[in-house]
């Protein structure tokens, strides 16, 4: 019994190490901090955001471990669930954009001058993508 809760604990400790390692190179590599005080002129807060990220990543880890159930009707969630989508909408955009995908991708399967076409397709996928499976594997 000691020897599984061991494991366990390893387990979770190495996702838990990978998960954020994982992060921090995310905001290390792109630069999301430092890029967005430029943005807004606001170098002087920078650790106003970086206390931002960590409590945001810390909470999220929290409530993500522990058995939270609001109750909202659902003329709230809807909006919510469409401000939810939009947001992971733009943050892929956001980074395909920032690395470059779409340009290479497109060079790759030989469409360098159709990008919109490209673009056009991976967002339709994703819509119809989400629509099979919220209509049809969910609803079933």
């Amino acid at each position: 019994m000691t020897i599984n809760i061991l494991i366990t604990v390893f387990i979770g400790f190495a996702g838990g190490l990978a998960v954020g390692s994982g992060f921090v190179a995310f905001l290390t590599v792109l630069g999301i901090i430092p890029r967005l005080t430029q943005l807004t002129k606001t170098m002087k807060m920078i650790h106003y955001y970086e206390m931002a990220v960590i409590t945001g990543a810390l909470a999220g880890g929290f409530i993500s471990l522990n058995d939270y159930t609001l109750h909202f009707s659902p003329l709230v969630l809807i909006p919510l669930g469409l401000m939810s989508g939009v947001f992971i909408g733009l943050l892929a955009a956001a980074l395909t954009e920032v690395l470059n995908v779409f340009p290479i991708l497109a060079k790759r399967i030989g469409i360098d001058g159709e990008i919109v076409i490209l673009i056009m397709a991976i967002v339709f996928g994703k819509i119809f993508g989400s629509l099979f499976h919220w209509l049809y594997l969910v609803y079933q």
